[in-house]
């Protein structure tokens, strides 16, 4: 894996405040917020098709969906990943490996005490779930404990949100220009020069294996 590097705080940072969310036995990171738009439902099934069935961290997506249909996301990831994939309700409990996917056209944010939110607040670039303010809550709960990972998609969606992860210690991971279906999303988070990984969809999932199965220090 070759590292990236550098980057500046993101204003929307503040928004959330640094409280201690609870950690998860064997896990070196605790959430890994996941933003894919365009091509994702392919990328999605490829990302955690290749977790194991036993995983010590939890999972929390945003996935642009069309706002005017029940979204089947969940139950068509659920055939594809050994993992339990659930649409994120009001106040759920973030537990360790369980896949938590935005509704259609509601933000969905991390608490810092674990809990997940739902929000019909303004689109944020003209998009509403946001993957900008799902990182960013997680970045504000979960600070060095939280891995961003930017899949495909159009647009520049997750890059203020990569931005914030990074500047509070987490690590972010990007899907590489080559094999994402729309280069858009990778490139805007590339260019923020926050990215600690670029990688090929294929590598994505055996790099956070590694990582989120480290003994910690």
């Amino acid at each position: 894996m070759e590292p990236c590097g550098g980057g500046e705080k993101s204003s929307l940072v503040e928004t959330y405040g640094f409280g201690r969310a609870p950690r998860f036995p064997g896990a070196a990171f605790d959430v890994i917020g996941v933003a894919a738009s365009a091509g994702g439902l392919r990328a999605l099934s490829e990302l955690l098709s290749g977790l194991p069935p036993i995983f010590p961290a939890a999972l929390v997506v945003v996935q642009h969906l069309d706002p005017r249909h029940r979204s089947l996301m969940a139950d068509i990831l659920s055939r594809r990943t050994p993992l339990r994939v659930k649409q994120a309700e009001q106040q759920d409990q973030i537990q360790p490996g369980v896949v938590y996917i935005a509704p259609p056209d509601q933000h969905l944010l991390v608490n810092p005490d674990g809990t997940l939110a739902l929000s019909h607040s303004e689109m944020v670039h003209f998009v509403r779930p946001s993957a900008d303010l799902l990182l960013e809550s997680l970045a504000g709960s979960y600070r060095e404990r939280a891995i961003a990972v930017v899949l495909t998609g159009a647009g520049s969606d997750g890059a203020m949100g990569v931005r914030a992860v990074h500047k509070t210690g987490g690590t972010v991971i990007v899907q590489d220009r080559h094999s994402a279906e729309f280069p858009g999303m990778p490139e805007a988070a590339i260019d923020t020069g926050d990215v600690d990984f670029v990688l090929p969809l294929s590598e994505i999932p055996p790099a956070l294996i590694k990582m989120v199965e480290a003994q910690e220090e």
